[in-house]
């Protein structure tokens, strides 16, 4: 073989290296997940209708359904890691999980912090309270009473700023049972938490005030570590064409008996 042969064939090398190389350069990052292929979320699977064991023990609900349909989008396997809510977002930065699914509202200070997906599901507000207690019709109520909330939710948050006593709970369950055995006047949550509360508890004696016209609809997103930007980018995407697709309208309709996938 020549010499000029061998340049050509060098110069062939080194155009090829320097095209694969643009190439590789201008590919979308792939998601930097815990495990290749597999999206590790995090939840309570205490929360229903969001997530929790059905009566085989398996865990169901909207949110698990709708993370593993986000999986299939994305062409990654779904694993979940339960923990309590107020343990749950710090979670995150210890990498426990790729990302949160529980219902957790798009605020400023999370989307400083953290990355936040696009809105999936719009919470709707309810006050709930003993049926015959007759001092509780509506948020300005709640002054000096006594509120079975989680602190660090969004509710929790409203009832200290409207005045209420806090009584600490980890979730609903725990805030429903404070206030059937009247250690707490009444709490503010989520009118479809409210509804799958109620349906496993018939006999229970506790009804809602819609207040909804109070606090507005909260946007509920995915919650991801800030240094996951491409995580972010593809759960949108996914959730995007969840909502184009109908996934979204049919789960919630499945769980919550209405439509909460849009504004």
């Amino acid at each position: 073989m020549n010499k000029k042969v061998l340049i050509l064939l060098a110069g062939i090398i080194v155009v090829i290296g320097a095209i694969f190389g643009f190439a590789q350069l201008n590919q979308p990052k792939k998601d930097e997940t815990i495990k290749p292929g597999t999206l590790t979320v995090g939840l309570e699977g205490t929360y229903a209708p969001f997530s929790y064991h059905d009566d085989s023990g398996k865990l169901v609900g909207y949110e698990v359904d709708m993370a593993k349909a986000i999986g299939k989008k994305l062409n990654m396997k779904v694993t979940f890691v339960q923990t309590k809510w107020d343990s749950l977002i710090a979670g995150l930065g210890s990498d426990r999980y790729d990302a949160v699914i529980n219902n957790i509202g798009i605020r400023p200070d999370r989307e400083k912090n953290y990355r936040m997906s696009e809105p999936y599901l719009y919470s709707k507000s309810v006050l709930i309270k003993r049926s015959g207690e007759t001092d509780l019709n509506s948020l300005a109520d709640i002054k000096d009473k006594t509120m079975a909330q989680s602190l660090t939710s969004n509710y929790g948050q409203v009832a200290q700023q409207k005045g209420a006593n806090i009584k600490a709970v980890a979730g609903i369950v725990e805030a429903m049972n404070l206030i059937t055995t009247n250690r707490a006047d009444g709490s503010l949550n989520d009118q479809g938490a409210f509804a799958a509360w109620k349906k496993a508890n018939p006999d229970a004696d506790l009804t809602t005030v819609d207040i909804s016209k109070d606090i507005q609809s909260v946007p509920t997103g995915v919650l991801m570590n800030k240094k996951n930007a491409a995580l972010q980018k593809d759960m949108n995407k996914a959730i995007s064409e969840l909502k184009k697709d109908g996934t979204l309208t049919k789960l919630s309709k499945k769980y919550f008996g209405m439509d909460l996938s849009h504004d």
